[in-house]
C-alpha cells in the first residue's frame, strides 16, 4: 500500500524509522527488513547513523536484493544546518551513497547555531539553553530546500513536527507545497485537528513514534506507553494481533504513513502484517476514545527550553 503525495511520487504507507537504532545492528536489520518487504525507511542526520544505512543500501542494490527505485529513503536537515541546507543535504546523501533522496524534511521548525555541516549535536548557550539563531526565516529555509527540487537531489520535500500555524504559513509562502508532515501521533496523543488539516490541503501525514514510543520513550522520558492500555489490548485480543499492530492498524485507517522502529527482526516482521485485517468503524471510534494529548517525545529534556509551550 502507498499514497501518493502532492508531488506526484508514491510514498509506502508503512516504513522502518532507524531513530535510536545502534550503528553496529543497522546493516543487517534493514538488510532483513528489505526481504520481510520494506521499501520505506525513515533516516535523519541528527540519528548519527546514515553512514551505516548508506553500507546497508550499497549491498542491497549491488546484490540485487533490490533496486534503488524500488526504495523510498527520507532524511532530514538539521536544526543547525537552516542556513546550509544545499551542503547538509549533499552531506547526507554522500552518507547514505545515494544520488537523490526520495523526501528530505526540516526536522524541527527552528534554526539553531550552526555547528558545522555534518555535527547534529544540540547548541547549547553557557545558560543550558538550546541557542536559537533568529536571523534564518521559516521561508528563507523553505527557498533553499525547494532549490534541493530544482538541482534533481531531491523529489519531494516536506516539513516535521509544525504545528497547524507553521504548517499554514508554509502553504502560503511555498512554491513547491511540502509534500508531507511528520509528526508523532498515536492513540494517546492523536493530534486530530492537525491531521485533518493536512490532509484537507494535501498534505500527507507520517505518524512518527506511531507506538508512542514504548519502552525507549519510557527510558529516556518517563512516558508510558499506549501499548499497555486495555482498550488496544482489548481488540489484539479481539483480532487475533498485537496491541502494536492494533495501533498501527488504526493510523493507517487514517490515512497516515506509519514508520515504527524496531531492532529485533520478530517485531519488524510484526509490524509489517498490518495489511491482512481492518479495524470496524466501532474499533475505530473506541481507540479515539483513547486520546489523552499526551506527547511522549520530549527534546525539551535535551534542549533546555520547551518549544511546544
Amino acid at each position: 500500500m502507498a499514497i501518493t503525495l502532492n508531488s506526484g511520487f508514491k510514498m509506502p504507507i508503512i516504513g522502518l524509522g532507524v531513530w535510536r537504532m545502534e550503528p553496529q545492528l543497522v546493516k543487517d536489520l534493514i538488510l532483513n527488513s528489505i526481504k520481510i518487504g520494506y521499501r520505506h525507511f525513515d533516516c535523519a542526520a541528527d540519528y548519527k547513523n546514515e553512514a551505516e544505512v548508506g553500507v546497508a543500501l550499497k549491498e542491497a542494490f549491488s546484490t540485487g536484493l533490490v533496486k534503488r527505485e524500488d526504495l523510498f529513503i527520507t532524511t532530514k536537515l538539521w536544526n543547525s544546518d537552516h542556513g546550509h541546507v544545499l551542503e547538509a543535504c549533499k552531506d547526507s546523501l554522500k552518507k547514505l551513497q545515494l544520488d537523490y533522496l526520495d523526501l528530505y524534511l526540516v526536522h524541527f521548525p527552528v534554526a539553531t547555531r550552526h555547528t558545522g555541516v555534518g555535527t547534529t549535536d544540540s547548541a547549547l548557550g553557557e545558560d543550558g539553553v538550546l541557542d536559537i539563531d533568529t536571523t534564518i526565516s521559516l521561508e528563507t529555509t523553505w527557498r533553499a530546500m525547494e532549490d534541493l527540487v530544482s538541482k534533481g537531489l531531491v523529489r519531494s520535500i516536506g516539513i516535521s513536527n509544525y504545528d497547524i500555524f507553521l504548517t499554514r504559513d508554509c502553504l502560503a509562502y511555498s512554491k513547491i507545497k511540502p509534500a508531507v508532515n511528520q509528526i508523532e501521533t498515536h492513540p494517546y496523543f492523536q493530534r486530530d485537528s492537525l491531521v485533518k488539516f493536512c490532509q484537507k490541503h494535501g498534505v500527507c501525514v507520517t505518524a512518527h513514534t506511531p507506538l508512542g514510543g514504548a519502552a525507549a520513550n519510557t527510558e529516556w522520558f518517563g512516558t508510558v506507553s499506549c501499548l499497555d492500555d486495555q482498550v488496544l489490548k482489548g481488540l489484539a485480543e479481539k483480532y487475533k494481533k498485537t496491541p502494536a499492530q492494533i495501533a498501527l492498524r488504526w493510523g493507517i485507517q487514517r490515512n497516515t504513513v506509519v514508520i515504527p522502529k524496531s531492532s529485533k527482526l520478530e517485531r519488524l516482521k510484526e509490524n509489517f502484517e498490518v495489511f491482512d485485517f481492518e479495524l470496524s468503524k466501532e474499533d475505530m471510534e473506541l481507540i479515539k476514545s483513547m486520546d489523552k494529548a499526551y506527547r511522549t517525545n520530549q527534546p525539551a529534556k535535551f534542549w533546555g527550553i520547551n518549544l511546544y509551550a
